[in-house]
C-alpha cells in the first residue's frame, strides 16, 4: 500500500498528513493532491491508479459526500473529519473507516493496517456501505429546523430560511423577514443536510439560500461576492476556486 490520493483543502492538514505518511510508509508516493469537489470529480472521473484516498469531508466547495453523485470511486477511502456528530455517528452504524482530527501517527498506521488485513470480499462489502451511506447523506434532506426562541422551541421551515452565519463557534439562522435564531447544529453538520439544490456552502462563514441571492458581483482576484435580499453581518466572497461550481449550482437550480 504506497500510492496514495490526499483530498484535503487545509495546506496544514496536507502537510501533517504527508509528514506521517512518510514515517508510516518510506516509499509513499502521493500520487495526486485535490482541495476540492471540483477537482475530485474531474481527477476520478479521468481515473487514477491508487492504493488508497484520504478524504476529508468539508472541502472548500462543499461536503466531499457530492464527489459520489457524479462519479464512482473503486479505491478504499479512509475519511477524515473535524468533530461531527452527524458524520461520526454515520461513520460508526456504517463501519467506514474515518480518522478524526488531529489524529496522531499511531492513529494512521491503525487504519491502514485494518485496510490492509481486509480480504476482497471485505473491501466490497465496505465500499458497497459507503456508497450506500454517502448516498444517503446527500439525499437526506430536512424540511424544517427546530430552533430556540425565548423559553420555547419552534420549528422555522426551510422556505423561510435565507442564511446560516457561523461566528465565534456560534450559528446564526436568518429568514427572508430577517428574523434571526440561534442553531444548535455546525455549518458542516447542516450542509449535509440541506437540500443541495435550495441551499449552497459559499464559504466557512456562510450557507445561502438560493432564493435569497439577489444579484452578483465580480470582485478581486476573480472572485464573486454575493449580495442577498437581507442584511449580512459581512461581505459573502466565493472565492476563485469555487467560482464555477457556483454558477453551476445557480444555474441548474434555475433552470429547474
Amino acid at each position: 500500500m504506497r500510492r496514495v490520493i490526499i483530498v484535503e483543502d487545509e495546506t496544514a492538514a496536507q502537510l501533517n498528513l504527508r509528514s506521517m505518511l512518510a514515517n508510516v510508509i518510506p516509499d509513499v508516493e502521493v500520487v495526486e493532491v485535490l482541495e476540492s469537489v471540483e477537482e475530485a470529480v474531474d481527477c476520478f472521473g479521468r481515473g487514477v491508479d491508487a492504493d488508497v484516498v484520504f478524504m476529508d469531508i468539508h472541502l472548500a466547495d462543499g461536503d466531499s459526500f457530492r464527489i459520489f453523485k457524479s462519479v464512482d470511486i473503486d479505491i478504499p477511502i479512509i475519511f477524515t473529519t473535524a468533530y461531527d456528530e452527524y458524520a461520526l455517528e454515520a461513520f460508526k452504524v456504517n463501519s467506514v473507516d474515518y480518522l478524526l482530527k488531529p489524529f496522531k501517527e499511531e492513529d494512521l498506521r491503525r487504519a491502514l493496517d485494518k485496510l490492509q488485513r481486509l480480504s476482497q470480499s471485505e473491501r466490497q462489502e465496505q465500499r458497497a456501505k459507503r456508497d450506500e451511506m454517502v448516498q444517503s447523506a446527500a439525499s437526506d434532506s430536512i424540511f424544517s429546523l427546530l430552533v430556540r426562541y425565548k423559553d420555547k422551541i419552534i420549528p422555522v421551515k426551510m422556505e423561510e430560511i435565507a442564511f446560516f452565519y457561523t461566528s465565534d463557534d456560534q450559528v446564526t439562522l436568518t429568514t427572508h423577514d430577517e428574523r434571526r435564531y440561534p442553531v444548535d447544529k455546525t455549518l458542516e453538520a447542516l450542509s449535509q443536510q440541506l437540500s443541495s439544490d435550495e441551499f449552497y456552502r459559499a464559504n466557512r462563514q456562510f450557507i445561502i439560500s438560493r432564493s435569497a441571492v439577489k444579484d452578483i458581483a465580480v470582485w478581486f482576484g476573480s472572485r464573486l461576492a454575493l449580495n442577498l435580499k437581507v442584511e449580512t453581518p459581512e461581505r459573502i466572497i466565493i472565492s476563485k476556486a469555487r467560482v464555477s461550481d457556483f454558477k453551476q449550482w445557480l444555474q441548474s437550480v434555475h433552470r429547474a
